[in-house]
């Protein structure tokens, strides 16, 4: 397999920081630096090095559920000091987000040492299907949810499509249930910003055929065997080794 995806099964880092380790001289095989991204790894035969720490895959895997608050960055750490979801987590076992919540955002968010489940659900060639509860300030027009549903174009750049559904309508808010295939940065933020809406909650609450329930605001819990198959339920198909 590629040397950014083997850095990213062992848990170290997503592809995405892989990928600047390796092009910036952190990445070693054999003994030898490497910082070509085509590098292909032998999980067999090779040793592979991040600044002179050797990995390996993990051997058995851990897979949480968090309710995340808003106020908590979706990182391992953060350089401005602010809190991440890893202080909510108490594991022995060395886990990482899947993807991410903004900052001021809430809902559900998986953290596992699973490098593989992670890519098939963060890939976007996976379209797994991301279900959030969104609040906004007034009402909505109908040609506004056809904007929003055919996909926004930002600067040029088209968004895909996303299914939204009113919930509930009252004097000041509109509650809306949108459901995104690909996750760009801050993506239904700037969706609904581009078409002159401010949003008061955002939360996610589903991922694939996985659902939140039963956990109040920064409380976690283990995933069951049955749980991990529905996460990766709507995922369309799987990424290849030599991706």
């Amino acid at each position: 397999m590629r040397i950014n995806k083997y850095i990213a099964l062992c848990g170290l880092s997503s592809r995405r920081k892989s990928e600047e380790l390796i092009t910036s001289g952190g990445v070693a095989v054999n003994g030898k630096t490497v910082t070509d991204l085509a590098t292909q790894i032998d999980e067999e035969k090779d040793t592979v090095t991040v600044n002179g720490q050797k990995l390996s895959p993990p051997q058995s895997f851990v897979y949480y559920m968090l309710n995340k608050p808003k106020g908590y960055v979706c990182s391992l750490k953060d350089d401005r000091g602010r809190k991440t979801v890893m202080d909510l987590i108490h594991t022995d076992t060395r886990v990482f987000p899947v993807g991410r919540l903004d900052w001021d955002s809430e809902g559900m968010l998986i953290l596992t040492n699973d490098g593989a489940l992670t890519q098939k659900l963060t890939h976007p060639s996976g379209e797994t299907p991301k279900t959030y509860i969104v609040k906004i300030e007034g009402g909505i027009l109908e040609s506004e949810l056809a904007v929003l549903r055919a996909g926004v174009v930002i600067a040029g750049e088209r968004f895909s499509k996303c299914g939204v559904k009113v919930l509930e309508k009252e004097k000041d808010t509109t509650r809306m249930e949108v459901v995104l295939h690909e996750g760009k940065n801050r993506e239904i933020r700037r969706m609904f910003e581009a078409i002159g809406k401010t949003i008061t909650l955002l939360k996610r609450v589903q991922i694939g055929g996985l659902r939140l329930g039963g956990l109040s605001r920064g409380e976690y819990r283990e995933l069951k065997p049955q749980e991990v198959g529905r996460l990766l339920q709507g995922a369309k198909k799987q990424i290849t080794n030599d991706e």
